[in-house]
């Protein structure tokens, strides 16, 4: 039977990870996903706000189990944390969230509340899950180069005359396409796990084809480009800022799946004891976005798309393609990862193509570089001096 002081800690920790879920919402989840088409002036900084907290909400519920699992458990071998540990985890990270939202420097949420969780795991008496830290660490120091790397390609090919947007966006269009029909969904799949909408529709090919995914997959992704093109030749202009909301829209998407588990997923030792369902503590985090992003979104969204670079739709454009891409594959490997480095690093990598870094603030990346490393830092230690300091008492 569980205590009164332990159903205690767990509404504290509850409530404190409500506040982090706003954190979320007002910063990173909210701001990046729409920060470059912002920055394009292909909607304005409010109602971004708006539609990327509607949008982060439903991809924090869909998609939102892998990252919450690996914060929870994922990240200690041997022990799991107590109320107070993920009380404090939270309230660190958090903390570290809300500086960073008042000072307009983009903290990475993705490595204070990893960074936390390791400390007073370790405190706890846990060990290192070496495994799981290379995963992470991989994926962290690659993606600024395959983020800014791709990012700078695109916006080279798009700017480039031979390369004419009648061609080249439906052709994107119909690449995006195909990777969002093979995103597995948790509402499509049963109790093993969520399933793609290519396999889906697919199974029902088979008696035609073996090849059901692949054909749904191909047709899904012409449908769309042929769409884009006939878009393109009725307006250039407002089906090049459609598609590009669009993008933003797919970002946002991936957003909620992956940063909602940095908010529930230290509660997830907690919940299992209580026989707490994963999809109503993704729907409570989930809120918990969508407030902080209706709510703080737009302090970050403006420092985002107008200090780091000067960008139009197809230097915006460029940076959301490989902002959705990272963001889909560490959801699927369920990593946890700090959407303001993939979206900062697309957005210095596709300006760097066209004014050769003269539209980069340099002094904002170096700040936001240190950001991302002090943050990771200061996090591990004070949370285990934290908590080897609260287990002494």
């Amino acid at each position: 039977m569980v205590d009164v002081l332990s159903l205690a800690l767990v509404a504290v920790a509850s409530a404190v990870s409500l506040f982090m879920a706003w954190i979320i919402g007002a910063g990173s989840a909210g701001a990046t996903p729409f920060a470059p088409a912002v920055g394009a002036n292909a909607i304005s900084i409010m109602r971004a706000g708006l539609v990327v907290g509607v949008i982060a909400f439903l991809g924090a519920v869909v998609q939102g189990g892998s990252v919450s699992a690996a914060i929870g458990t994922g990240l200690i071998d041997g022990v799991s944390l107590s109320p107070i540990a993920a009380v404090v985890v939270l309230l660190l990270a958090g903390g570290l969230m809300a500086i960073g939202i008042v000072t307009g420097i983009p903290i990475a949420t993705a490595f204070t509340v990893t960074g936390a969780v390791i400390g007073i795991g370790i405190a706890l008496g846990g060990a290192p899950a070496w495994a799981k830290y290379q995963e992470i660490a991989s994926v962290w120091v690659l993606t600024p180069f395959v983020g800014g790397g791709l990012a700078y390609g695109l916006a080279r090919v798009l700017s480039r005359e031979w390369a004419p947007e009648s061609i080249c966006i439906p052709a994107l269009a119909a690449s995006v396409s195909a990777v969002v029909a093979n995103i597995e969904f948790a509402v499509l799949g049963g109790p093993d796990g969520g399933q793609s909408l290519a396999s889906v529709v697919g199974a029902s090919l088979d008696s035609m084809t073996a090849r059901g995914p692949l054909v749904v997959t191909l047709l899904f992704a012409v449908g769309i480009a042929a769409l884009v093109r006939f878009d393109i030749h009725r307006d250039e202009h407002r089906a090049m800022n459609r598609f590009l909301l669009a993008l933003g829209s797919l970002v946002a998407f991936s957003a909620g799946g992956s940063q909602v588990g940095l908010a529930v997923g230290p509660l997830l030792p907690l919940f299992d004891t209580m026989s707490i369902p994963l999809t109503a503590v993704l729907v409570g985090g989930g809120f918990g976005i969508l407030v902080g992003a209706w709510m703080g979104a737009p302090r970050m969204i403006k420092s985002l798309s107008q200090d780091y670079s000067s960008l139009g739709p197809r230097r915006a454009i460029s940076a959301l393609i490989p902002s959705f891409l990272i963001a889909q594959v560490a959801v699927f490997l369920g990593v946890p990862v700090s959407f303001n480095e993939i979206v900062v690093s697309a957005i210095i990598g596709s300006g760097a193509a066209i004014s050769g870094g003269s539209g980069i603030s340099r002094g904002k990346v170096f700040k936001t570089l240190g950001a991302w490393a002090g943050s990771f830092a200061l996090s591990f230690v004070a949370g285990y001096v934290i908590f080897t300091g609260i287990s002494m008492l």
